[in-house]
């Protein structure tokens, strides 16, 4: 006769992941999936916890700062049962093309893995997560008008530094022929998080709060180019999830070849299209004209803080700092993108990963998602 069924705290653990990262964007949606499989225990690093922390018996934070060796291997030598690691996270201290932004980096990673490696003899795969700036350099030279869609086989750029590549190298000579490992690729990723540098969707949502509460028309605010045409794809941050842990099992675990995937929405979009129905979301106003010569988000933008102060005692908000949500730069960048940043997903979808979403839908439901967070009114 079988015995009593064990209780979920009880449940045997089979798998155990470690999510470097697991504030951001990702790695909360990571943490928030895995915590609720059965058999998955996990451990979450980052140097500051969650607003918001998640409350289970198989969730463990750990605060840690990875570019201290020391503490990395104070904090992480105990984990000796993991099985999955999933690296959502990068050091942003440098420009992105930038030498210092690689060695950076690759301090960061190798900090952990000296410290993993030796210890965890149960280890089956590990997830990077890069994006499709993989394929370009914001250095150009720039193919403007040309439209491509890039898929993972495209060769590096030869210009400028990405420190992409210097953790696909640090990771293929520290475990190929060992452990299975795989790279996936986002373009621009849509979620919530007050402890991510390019946040599109708090940006776009304080913005669009800024224009309501003001009365200031909903301006694009980049170029024409950008405006009418595809130039970089959406994805879900509950999608890149998704395919992190599908990528570990199905996608990449067979094999200790590296196999690299583009992680995107598969629908490729133009902001034209979908900012009026943005507009209607915040109630705000959507003007006849959508561009100004002069207009910059982080000159319009600049020095409101205290007007995000005023909202956010007005809507009974949770206390946040403007810049805690919004990075106008970042804005300004990605409407005046002069490359085109698409890419293919047939990888992913011929090898059985056919979680697929419409960019609209994602960006309303992140705003919703922010609301009942009381992150944004």
């Amino acid at each position: 006769m079988a015995g009593p069924k064990a209780s979920r705290t009880e449940a045997v653990v089979n798998n155990v992941a470690l999510i470097c990262g697991v504030t951001g964007l990702v790695g909360k949606e990571l943490a928030r999936i895995l915590v609720m499989k059965s058999r998955w225990k996990v451990y979450g690093i980052a140097r500051k916890p969650d607003v918001l922390p998640i409350l289970d018996s198989n969730y463990h934070f750990i605060s840690c700062d990875l570019l201290d060796p020391v503490l990395t291997a104070q904090k992480l030598s105990s984990l000796d049962d993991i099985t999955h690691i999933f690296w959502v996270t990068w050091a942003s201290q440098f420009p992105l093309d930038s030498q210092e932004c690689c060695d950076q980096n690759n301090a960061m990673m190798s900090n952990a893995l000296n410290t993993i490696l030796p210890r965890a003899k149960a280890l089956k795969h590990v997830s990077l997560q890069t994006g499709t700036k993989h394929y370009i350099s914001l250095q150009g030279p720039f193919e403007h008008m040309k439209v491509r869609y890039y898929d993972e086989d495209c060769p590096r750029i030869s210009t400028g530094c990405n420190f992409y590549y210097t953790l696909e190298d640090l990771l293929k000579e520290r475990l190929t022929g060992k452990v299975a490992w795989s790279v996936q690729r986002p373009g621009l990723i849509l979620g919530s998080s007050k402890r991510t540098l390019f946040n599109f969707m708090g940006s776009l949502c304080v913005y669009g709060t800024m224009c309501r509460h003001l009365n200031l028309p909903f301006l694009f605010g980049g170029t024409r180019d950008c405006w009418d045409e595809a130039y970089v794809d959406g994805s879900d941050a509950r999608l890149v999830a998704e395919q992190h842990i599908w990528a570990s099992s199905n996608g990449g675990i067979y094999s200790t070849d590296v196999q690299a995937y583009n992680a995107i929405n598969g629908h490729s979009f133009t902001w034209k299209e979908i900012w009026p129905a943005l507009a209607a979301k915040f109630g705000a106003e959507v003007p006849e004209e959508m561009f100004s010569p002069s207009f910059l988000f982080s000159t319009a933008m600049a020095n409101k803080g205290g007007v995000w102060e005023e909202i956010v005692a007005k809507e009974g908000l949770r206390r946040t700092k403007l810049d805690e949500l919004a990075n106008w730069n970042f804005l300004d960048i990605l409407f005046r993108c002069p490359v085109k940043m698409l890419a293919t997903r047939d990888k992913a979808d011929r090898r059985g990963f056919t979680v697929s979403c419409r960019t609209l839908d994602s960006i309303l439901y992140w705003i919703d998602f922010m609301r009942e967070e009381r992150l944004i009114p």
